[in-house]
């Protein structure tokens, strides 16, 4: 049996995923053979050493230390594209408040409670204070065209926008599937600054994209830009974000991760991190999650791991040993020479690296002594 912690309340669809006569899933367990957590921060917590994976039902990872866990011989897994459509709609649904004024007119229009049949005419009266432009025609610029920034460029160009998606690793058959469909893309991001009257941010929070929209940037774009943040907040510096609305260089900002600098800021619609926020959602990272750790589990596959490099392996077996170690051109002929000298015969050897990190399985006819120099866990399956 394989012990399941949960660190978030994780979706049923998900859990159901995990086979009862196999697995037991509960939020208390201290020495878990795997995690399953959304968003629940990890980056003060001690593993056992019985713990071999960690699946984030969602994309970004900000809340897992990565790098340590890889350092430990732990597979952290996401869930790319399972979320998509849910930010997508609300990114779309973000367009038109970023243009509208809809929120501030909302609010505005319970002020007028208890004003009786004046109602009407205070309405029509101040109604102005919140006209905003339409979509239709204006320049979409989309930073990122993973799986949630294709979405959302699609929808835009389905709603008469011109769209410019900016995207440095984005293969060329991808850039031609795009162009195809009248998005245009660019790996020159100063590009997009410049042709946009929106620019929405789809892409991971690192050292090189922290504070990617801030002064300098702003001082390239258009003088009324409209900035769509459902990505991560530290992408936007915050101070430069409130000064160029307050400049009137920026005409809104429409975040899911607010600051309290930005909130009460006018041209902000502040969110509550509800772009993941559906039930469809939540089962659909869930069951990934799940499903996930059980190929990994049981098989010694990886798919989407972000600190490990993705394994498919034959789903035939009589024993898998798996290898996670530093990234070592040798390591799979050292782990055959281990499997030969105790007279193991090798049917099938995998070996991968990524980040500095590798991966090497070795299926044979039977167990051997898997004590490779430069292994930081072993696990023998079968």
């Amino acid at each position: 049996m394989f012990d399941i912690l949960t660190l978030n309340k994780i979706s049923k669809i998900g859990l159901d995923k995990l086979d009862s006569a196999k697995y037991n899933c509960a939020d208390n367990f201290d020495a878990p053979d795997a995690i399953l957590v959304r968003s629940a921060s990890m980056h003060e917590m001690t593993l056992n050493e019985k713990t071999v994976a960690i699946a984030r039902a969602g994309a970004g990872v900000n809340n897992i230390p990565v790098a340590d866990f890889a350092e430990k011989g732990v597979v952290v897994f996401n869930t790319p594209g399972a979320n998509a459509n849910a930010v997508k709609e609300l990114v779309l649904c973000a367009l038109f408040l970023a243009s509208r004024k809809v929120a501030e007119s909302i609010d505005w229009c319970k002020t007028l409670k208890g004003e009786g049949d004046a109602v009407g005419k205070l309405v029509e009266k101040g109604k102005g204070a919140f006209a905003g432009p339409e979509i239709l025609g204006k320049t979409l610029g989309v930073v990122g065209m993973g799986a949630i920034g294709a979405l959302v460029a699609e929808g835009a160009k389905a709603l008469g926008m011109k769209v410019i998606g900016y995207d440095p690793f984005l293969s060329e058959e991808k850039a031609e599937a795009f162009k195809a469909e009248g998005i245009e893309v660019t790996a020159d991001l100063d590009a997009v600054f410049a042709a946009s009257d929106y620019i929405t941010l789809h892409l991971p929070l690192n050292d090189g994209t922290r504070g990617l929209i801030n002064a300098d940037s702003f001082a390239k774009m258009k003088d009324g830009i409209r900035i769509l943040n459902f990505a991560r907040g530290e992408l936007v510096a915050s101070a430069d974000m409130v000064a160029a609305l307050e400049s009137g260089k920026a005409a809104a900002y429409v975040t899911d991760f607010p600051t309290d600098e930005q909130i009460g800021v006018a041209g902000v619609t502040a969110i509550p991190h509800l772009g993941a926020s559906t039930p469809e959602s939540e089962d659909n990272c869930a069951a990934m999650a799940a499903q996930e750790v059980a190929d990994y589990l049981e098989k010694g596959e990886i798919k989407n791991s972000v600190n490990l490099p993705n394994a498919k392996l034959p789903e035939a077996f009589t024993v898998r040993t798996c290898f996670i170690h530093k990234e070592d051109a040798d390591f799979g002929a050292k782990a055959v020479a281990a499997a030969s000298a105790d007279g193991a015969a090798v049917k099938n050897l995998f070996t991968a690296a990524k980040k500095g990190m590798g991966y090497t399985v070795v299926d044979t006819d039977k167990a051997f002594n898997a004590d490779v120099e430069g292994a930081i866990r072993v696990r023998v399956l079968g």
